[in-house]
Formats: C-alpha cells, sequence, structure tokens
C-alpha cells in the first residue's frame, strides 16, 4: 500500500475522518469493499461444502485450522509481492495489543465457532445471520470511531436487512438454533474486530494487519486444536478433503486481503453495508435459477440497499 494512502489516513486522524477523507481513497475503500463482497457471497456456499468434506477428516475445527493456514500463506505471498512500505519497530510494537487482537478475536475464535455453525446451518441463513454485522458495526463505529449515520445510512440499512429477511423466507423462517447461534457468537466477535482494525490500520498497511489475523489466528487455531484433539488428520486426508481446503483457502485471503484494504480506505459502517450485497450471491447459489422469481423481492430490497448507500456516498464525498 501506498505511503501517501497510509499518510493521509494519519493526517485524517484515522478513524474519525468521514467528512474529511479524500473522495478518490474512499471511492477505492468501497472498491475493494464492493470485490470483498462478491468474494464472501461466493465464500459461505463453498465452503458449506467444505466443512461437509471434512465431516469425518477432523471435524469443522480441524477444516477451519487448514483453510486458515492456507489463508495465511497465501496472503504472505501476496504481501511479498505487494512488497508494502516498512514501518518501523516501534509503530509494530506500539499496536501490538491490536494485531494481537485482531488474531485472536478476528482470525481464530470467530472462525471456530462460525465454522462449527455452518456444519449446523444453511449456507443462506450463515449468510443472513454474518450480514447483521452491519448492524453491530454500525453500534461500535458511531461511538467508537467517530463516524456518522446518515439518513441514507438509516434507509440503506432498513433495505438490506429487510431484503435478507425476505431472502429468509420472512420471519418465519429465520431460525435461532445451536448453529446460528455459534454464527451470531461469531459476528460478534468479528464486529469488535472491525473497530480494531480501523484503528491500527491506520498506521500499519492492511496486507501485513491481514498477515496477522490469519497467521496469529491460524497459530491459535492450532494450540486449540491440540487442547481439545481437534488437530488436522494429516493420513486421513484424502484428494476431495485437500482440494476443498486448498479452494476455501485461496478464497479466504482473497477476502481478508480486499477487506482489509476497504477497511483502511474507506468508513466502517459504508464498507460494511457494501459486504450485505454478498447475500444476493449466496442465495443465488443456494436457490439456482429456478428459485430467482420466489427470490427477486429479496435481491431487489438489497439492490436499493446498495444503490441508496453509494449514492448518498458519493453526494457526501465527491466535490464537483
Amino acid at each position: 500500500m501506498a505511503r501517501t494512502q497510509v499518510g493521509e489516513r494519519k493526517s485524517h486522524g484515522g478513524s474519525s475522518a468521514r467528512s474529511e477523507m479524500m473522495p478518490a481513497t474512499a471511492r477505492s475503500g468501497i472498491t475493494w469493499a464492493i470485490g470483498t463482497a462478491v468474494i464472501s457471497g461466493f465464500a459461505i456456499w463453498v465452503n458449506r461444502i467444505g466443512v461437509a468434506a471434512w465431516s469425518n477428516s477432523g471435524g469443522s475445527l480441524a477444516y477451519t485450522t487448514a483453510k486458515n493456514l492456507i489463508a495465511a500463506v497465501v496472503i504472505a505471498a501476496l504481501v511479498w509481492k505487494v512488497r508494502p512500505v516498512a514501518i518501523s519497530k516501534p509503530e509494530l510494537r506500539s499496536h501490538w495489543k491490536g494485531l494481537t487482537a485482531i488474531a485472536v478475536f478476528g482470525g481464530a475464535i470467530p472462525f471456530a465457532l462460525f465454522f462449527e455453525g455452518l456444519a449446523r446451518a444453511t449456507s443462506t441463513q450463515a449468510a443472513f445471520i454474518h450480514k447483521t454485522l452491519l448492524l453491530w458495526v454500525a453500534a461500535l463505529a458511531i461511538p467508537l470511531l467517530g463516524e456518522k449515520v446518515r439518513t441514507t445510512h438509516i434507509v440503506a440499512i432498513a433495505a438490506l436487512l429487510g431484503g435478507q429477511v425476505a431472502l429468509a423466507g420472512g420471519v418465519s423462517g429465520i431460525t435461532m438454533g445451536v448453529g446460528e447461534v455459534l454464527i451470531l457468537g461469531a459476528t460478534l466477535l468479528w464486529s469488535v474486530e472491525v473497530i480494531v482494525a480501523k484503528r491500527v490500520l491506520a498506521d500499519v498497511p492492511a496486507g501485513l494487519v491481514g498477515l496477522a489475523r490469519m497467521g496469529g489466528g491460524a497459530i491459535v487455531l492450532v494450540l486449540i486444536g491440540l487442547i481439545t484433539g481437534s488437530t488436522i488428520p494429516l493420513n486421513a486426508l484424502g484428494i476431495e478433503q485437500v482440494g476443498w481446503v486448498l479452494v476455501t483457502g485461496a478464497v479466504l485471503a482473497g477476502y481478508v486481503y480486499t477487506w482489509m484494504n476497504a477497511l483502511s480506505l474507506a468508513p466502517a459502517i459504508d464498507v460494511t453495508a457494501v459486504l450485505v450485497g454478498s447475500v444476493i450471491i449466496t442465495a443465488l447459489l443456494d436457490a439456482g435459477p429456478a428459485g430467482l422469481i420466489g427470490a427477486a423481492p429479496g435481491f431487489g430490497l438489497i439492490a436499493v440497499g446498495i444503490a441508496v448507500l453509494l449514492v448518498g456516498w458519493r453526494r457526501e464525498h465527491v466535490r464537483v
């Protein structure tokens, strides 16, 4: 990531820079967030298959650990390729608590909760609960990051959540079994991680934060596996299990890399709202072309919500 971007974040006070952020920088953040949404929509659906393939090969924790290790390796390669500007050891030391929190409460514990929940719930339900992240991030970003909620935000959030409820089959279609509760717990932890990451990203390049998240998180997952006896059964893995881990690990790396770049450049509420659009992709993959007509109202509400958000953002940030 270019030094100018890091400098901009510092000069604008990092997380409280909504109204002062340079339009081009914020626009880049929204673009990164759109990429994250596309990856996320595919990721939840494909991980539902991947975790099922591991049901007899160590279970969800072993699967999550292996997948996250692959993601950490891919992100390390991306960081090496992009060559982010070096930051001093004092800067890294000053953020070690934040980076550790991101690893534990972003890259480890919530992943264990989420994929155990995903093994028990449908991918559409998982996508719905995960995208309530917008509500929790907004609730935290206003007092802790100084971000402001505009009228367009309120309209967009209402449309986005309404669309998710419609895709879930109405309020009666939203169930809260053990799997859904685990996914909700993971989502709450990820909302806290967003706030911590916004502060750390003011000084540390996005690629390094992503590497800390997945690399440190993978180490914690390995330790959890050793304690619980849910280690990766290397001698019992077949081509199917290895293949799914390689695919989902690469997808996760893309998600984390784009997400951290989005958070580093644009307000947390905006990029999290854009992320909600991923449920359209997940629902389409779940329902297939035959389910498109029945799901049209939900898709339409989500599309309206994202359009309202982007139009409102453009009016505030783009000065002609």
